[in-house]
């Protein structure tokens, strides 16, 4: 049927967080999201004056969209744009912490470092409370989504070259499902084992929906972020739910680094109260040009 043909195998079993999942996790890497997010230095803007005042300003919000499109391919939406400022502030009373504990000895132009000496000492003083089967159990029930199988879905996506409009598109799954031939110049992709997650994030949940409710087999006309393409469901792999024994370890070891992470994170905030914290931004929708 096309003349190009490419096959996207499945995800590991174990599914990977993407970054609306970071962004909503207690789980902060500060010196990893914070330090390498917003690797432009922000030192003249948020420390000039009262070394006691921090200014979340245009700065940091325009260098957080750059990096939230360059990853995502999209705007942030308020939530993620506002995560993704509280990392930064975050990071920043670290590093300022950090500045008071003169760890920064050898290391005053290495913003990263100082911020990782920190949390260091934070660290120090996380103390994990005892994690019974009952504790365990309550957060593999809160948390399945981490460890069930979802169900998995093969599926084919055809497209014509150029723009298509929705008629040519429809035209053109009239015929393949007549059995004739496809369009030689429509471009073929297989894709295998593809979680639901993933169809919501590489279209969105509506496609997913819609292709979730497919006939097995049958070419269907539908609309993606591209455009309009040919989209045939070859099967469903039904999800399989996890287990508490056979996932015991994984889950203790979750819970003792995301308990840490918490611990760490609330730590930090309560540093953050000795600061003065503006928040000068642009109005949503509105980017400070300067």
């Amino acid at each position: 049927m096309a003349a190009t043909i490419t096959t996207t195998p499945s995800a590991p079993s174990r599914r990977s967080t993407g970054w609306p999942s970071w962004l909503r996790e207690p789980l902060l890497h500060f010196v990893l999201l914070g330090g390498l997010l917003f690797a432009v230095d922000q030192l003249l803007i948020s420390r000039a004056g009262d070394p006691r005042t921090i200014v979340v300003g245009a700065a940091v919000d325009r260098e957080a969209l750059t990096v939230f499109r360059a990853a995502r391919g999209r705007e942030p939406n308020e939530d993620e744009l506002e995560a993704m400022h509280r990392i930064w502030l975050d990071n920043e009373v670290l590093y300022r912490e950090g500045l008071a504990m003169q760890v920064d000895k050898g290391d005053e132009t290495i913003r990263e470092r100082v911020i990782f000496k920190a949390l260091s000492v934070i660290d120090a003083n996380v103390k994990l409370p005892a994690a019974d089967d009952q504790v365990l159990r309550d957060w593999f029930e809160s948390h399945r989504d981490k460890y069930d199988e979802p169900a998995r879905y093969d599926f084919e996506e055809a497209a014509l070259a150029g723009t298509p409009s929705e008629t040519a598109v429809r035209d053109f799954v009239s015929a393949l499902n007549a059995g004739k031939p496809g369009d030689a110049e429509a471009g073929l992709r297989v894709f295998k084992g593809r979680p639901y997650s993933n169809l919501v994030q590489s279209y969105d949940a509506e496609f997913a929906k819609e292709l979730g409710e497919s006939t097995p087999g049958q070419w269907r006309a539908m609309l993606t972020r591209e455009g309009w393409r040919a989209m045939r469901l070859d099967s469903v792999a039904q999800p399989v739910p996890a287990t508490f024994q056979v996932m015991h370890g994984v889950v203790l070891q979750d819970w003792k680094d995301a308990t840490a992470a918490e611990q760490r994170t609330a730590a930090v905030r309560a540093l953050a109260k000795k600061y003065h914290v503006i928040f000068d931004l642009p109005a949503p929708g509105k980017e400070d040009s300067d």
